[in-house]
């Protein structure tokens, strides 16, 4: 079964969802990726502002290719997550609800997810195609000196994705490995 979710989230829509869980996201969310989040941790220590309000916000580690003609975005598939791990907790306590990217996340991020009731969605890398087709704008709002890493609002209808770290902690990339652990190629 597929869930139809609103992005903005709410705290109860992103409780509500359980790893594994196949969605498709429709609303504003928002792109960055390791240059943009250094940006944004830089000017929040400095200045104690972000250069947009995160609150409830789903963050897509993404930098688009270019667009052809007639597009207003080019292949826009995920960036590995464990690059924003990092600055990832700070933003969950600034009061992002979820992030969409691929590969595995680091315990403190893991522990963070959890405490601030977040999720995190897996989009399967070689996609990028795919998620074009969701885009419906493409506005730049911060850091267009960075190029293809500056932070962009996008409006998505049925963006496709799936949970793979929720709420309670789940994780896909451990309870998946397990039930493959002892499968046999012969």
């Amino acid at each position: 079964m597929i869930k139809t979710i609103k992005a903005p989230l709410t705290p109860h829509t992103a409780k509500s969802l359980c790893a594994g869980d196949h969605v498709r996201i429709s609303g504003t969310i928002y792109t960055a990726r390791d240059a943009a989040h250094q940006r944004m941790i830089d000017e929040l220590e400095k200045k104690g502002t972000l250069p947009f309000d995160i609150t409830n916000e789903i963050i897509f580690y993404m930098g688009p290719c270019p667009a052809k003609p007639g597009k207003i975005i080019g292949p826009a598939g995920p960036t590995t997550s464990h690059r924003m791990d990092a600055y990832t907790p700070k933003l969950l306590e600034k009061g992002l609800l979820g992030m969409i990217g691929k590969g595995n996340r680091s315990k403190e991020v893991m522990a963070s997810i959890v405490q601030k009731g977040a999720v995190y969605f897996g989009c399967v890398g070689g996609t990028g195609a795919l998620c074009a087709q969701a885009i419906k704008e493409v506005e730049i709002i911060a850091y267009e000196d960075l190029g293809t890493e500056a932070i962009r609002r996008l409006v998505v209808e049925d963006f496709p994705a799936i949970v793979v770290i929720d709420s309670q902690g789940q994780n896909l990339y451990e309870t998946e490995q397990l039930k493959y652990r002892n499968y046999s190629f012969k």
